[in-house]
């Protein structure tokens, strides 16, 4: 039974009613109607912490949507999965092919851009050439997150003239 008929909670069951309703009454093919019930499905075990059950539903997903748009919410959820999980090569991949797909996503941007500030670490260790490196990379993923949407990421904006790294009008 899939996931989206079992789930208890009273917003989650109109959430459902709702898209399976629009389902019936948008012109949409099978595999289509497949791949978002399977994203569906992958969004309601990633909300409750079941990231492997989420990662199987979003692989299913992009198995079936051919469309670019679609693909590249279901990757950047996969990328949020990752990152949640701690494993930030695997996060920045799918965030990178989220965004061949959709170059409009400024949350994959400021995602990014939050794993590359992890430079940090490479100042824990004594290492200020590295962290800079990574420092600059950050700036560079919060300042296309930034472009893309002006009145967003402000504790990004504030980092950003801090360290000058970029100068707002």
């Amino acid at each position: 039974m899939p996931r989206s008929r079992v789930n208890g909670n009273f917003i989650d069951k109109t959430s459902s009613i709702v898209a399976n309703i629009l389902l019936r009454i948008i012109p949409t093919t099978s595999g289509e109607k497949k791949a978002f019930t399977y994203y569906r499905d992958g969004m309601l075990a990633q909300s409750e912490g079941n990231y492997a059950e989420a990662l199987q539903n979003y692989y299913e997903a992009t198995r079936l949507e051919i469309d670019p748009y679609d693909r590249s919410y279901i990757l950047y959820n996969i990328g949020l999965i990752h990152t949640s999980n701690g494993e930030h090569t695997k996060a920045l991949e799918y965030y990178f092919r989220a965004l061949e797909r959709n170059p409009f996503l400024p949350q994959a941007f400021n995602n990014m851009a939050v794993i590359c500030h992890y430079g940090e670490q490479a100042i824990l260790q004594g290492d200020s050439e590295i962290a800079e490196a990574w420092f600059d990379q950050a700036a560079e993923y919060w300042k296309q997150a930034i472009a893309l949407t002006p009145g967003n990421y402000i504790e990004a904006q504030n980092w950003l003239k801090i360290t000058k790294r970029f100068e707002f009008e």
